[in-house]
Order: C-alpha cells, then sequence, then structure tokens
C-alpha cells in the first residue's frame, strides 16, 4: 500500500449561504466517501476540514529572513479547504476513489517515502 494526499478545492461562498441542514447533508457525502474507500480495501489514515483561506497566514523565508502576510498564497477562485490523507494499492486505485471525493476538484499527490533519520 502506499499513501496518497486528496488535496480538496472549492469555492468558498458556499459558506455564505449554506445553512445547518446543508453542513449536514455535506458531511454525509464524505461519511459515504469514507465507505467507500474502505470498501476498496484502502483506508482513510487521516482528514481534516480547513477554516476559509481568509483566516490563513502566509510565511515566506527568503534571504533577508522570512516575511508574514495576511491571507492564503495566491488569490484563487477555489481555495484549499481540506485533505485526506488514504492509504491505497497504487495509483490507479487512489485515482479512482479521487473521483468518488466530494469536493469541486482534488489533487492526488503521492506521500514522499523517506528514509528514517
Amino acid at each position: 500500500m502506499a499513501r496518497y494526499v486528496f488535496l480538496m478545492y472549492d469555492a468558498e461562498d458556499w459558506f455564505d449561504t449554506v445553512d445547518e441542514q446543508g453542513v449536514t447533508d455535506e458531511m454525509r457525502l464524505h461519511d459515504d466517501f469514507m465507505a467507500a474507500v474502505s470498501a476498496a480495501g484502502a483506508s482513510v489514515v487521516a482528514g481534516e476540514a480547513l477554516e476559509r483561506s481568509s483566516s490563513a497566514s502566509t510565511v515566506r523565508r527568503g534571504t533577508a529572513g522570512a516575511l508574514v502576510t495576511d491571507g492564503p498564497f495566491a488569490d484563487t477562485k477555489e481555495a484549499l479547504g481540506g485533505f485526506y490523507v488514504i492509504d491505497a494499492p497504487d495509483l490507479d486505485a487512489a485515482l479512482r476513489l479521487a473521483q468518488l471525493c466530494p469536493a469541486g476538484t482534488v489533487e492526488v499527490r503521492p506521500v514522499m517515502d523517506l528514509p528514517d533519520a
């Protein structure tokens, strides 16, 4: 098995109009996704929802030191809203599972296997 991170991007304006039932419905979609991952013989290792990008801070390191600014790294229509770490047999299985993930866009990235230090 290999680990993959599913980075979930979506428009944040959903938060401006969603009610309690909408949040409940969205969480049910994520529960269904986690059940589908398990049914496919893979597992969810970790996952978190993130606060809106407006709550982010960005730290840029350079030769003159670090610069801390309010806000996300880039201004985009879709923002990183959460992630899953999935243990899947291979990339093809991870990509099939990403198609079931309830997010507008899912970036799938393999987790680097580093030697123990």
